[in-house]
């Protein structure tokens, strides 16, 4: 017998491991993690080439939603293509002005959002955010001579479970709502969720926002709002909170914190 192996000498670590029962701990454990870090390798693999086709989805979306609130979609229709007529720009929220400091088909406003150089914590916060992008990104309609159209603007805030996040298209007086669309949200199925129901989604067109006297006046509630039906958007049946909150995000995008400065010169013209 060789004088560096003996009956009696300890097996080494793997030799005892392999010389366990199949149904040791050991092995068991050993197998569970070889098999979750497998599937993690998988997964990320999978995460990372599929990202270009995520995102690519994730901007088909977001033009999708712009051409359906703007009235402009139709099925079968060229998503992309149609698209190319709206104008995307940056408007700095505080002077109402466009910006040529970002890219506007890049910029992504919500991520400025946590972004203390790009944003502002908010101390009066109707909508829940927490944070608000000095820039949005906007969209302009033209017509044939060039003139606006309509003016598409993204909104969100809290509703009852969750952040709603839209659009929301104006006439070119910027006071008139041609319609509101959210595209993501996570409220209750046939309560709050019924924010995506056609039928409520009509009830916002031709609504105005503010009255002769320039005071917000849109109001989302059960009650008719006293300035009259041309103010006044049904509540949702049995989502109280979610309504409130709709209601709240509306009035704060298209009040002083949000849009304001920059509706005003779109009535005046001043663009």
């Amino acid at each position: 017998m060789s004088d560096t192996q003996t009956p009696d000498q300890p097996k080494g670590a793997i030799a005892r491991f392999l010389a366990a029962p199949p149904d040791s701990v050991g092995k068991t454990i050993f197998v569970a993690v070889a098999l979750c870090l497998f599937a993690s390798m998988i997964v990320s693999v999978a995460a990372v080439s599929l990202r270009p086709v995520q995102e690519a989805n994730k901007l088909r979306d977001k033009q999708l939603n712009v051409l359906q609130v703007s009235g402009v979609y139709e099925p079968g229709m060229n998503v992309a293509e149609t698209f190319a007529a709206f104008e995307p720009k940056i408007l700095e929220l505080a002077t109402g002005e466009f910006t040529d400091e970002f890219d506007a088909t890049t910029f992504d406003d919500l991520a400025a959002a946590s972004d203390p150089e790009l944003s502002v914590a908010l101390g009066n916060d109707p909508a829940g955010i927490g944070r608000k992008a000095k820039y949005r990104v906007v969209y302009l309609l033209k017509d044939d001579a060039g003139a606006i159209d309509k003016v598409i603007l993204p909104v969100h805030g809290y509703g009852l479970w969750s952040t709603l996040y839209g659009f929301i298209a104006l006439e070119e007086n910027g006071n008139d709502i041609f319609g509101l669309q959210f595209y993501q949200h996570g409220e209750t199925p046939g309560l709050g969720a019924e924010v995506d129901n056609p039928r409520w989604k009509s009830l916002w067109s031709g609504k105005k926002l503010r009255d002769e006297n320039g005071e917000m006046q849109i109001n989302v509630s059960k009650a008719q709002s006293p300035a009259g039906p041309d103010y006044h958007i049904d509540a949702l049946a049995g989502a109280t909170l979610t309504s409130v909150g709709v209601d709240n995000l509306v009035k704060f995008w298209l009040g002083d914190e949000g849009y304001a400065a920059f509706l005003a010169k779109l009535k005046t013209g001043d663009l």
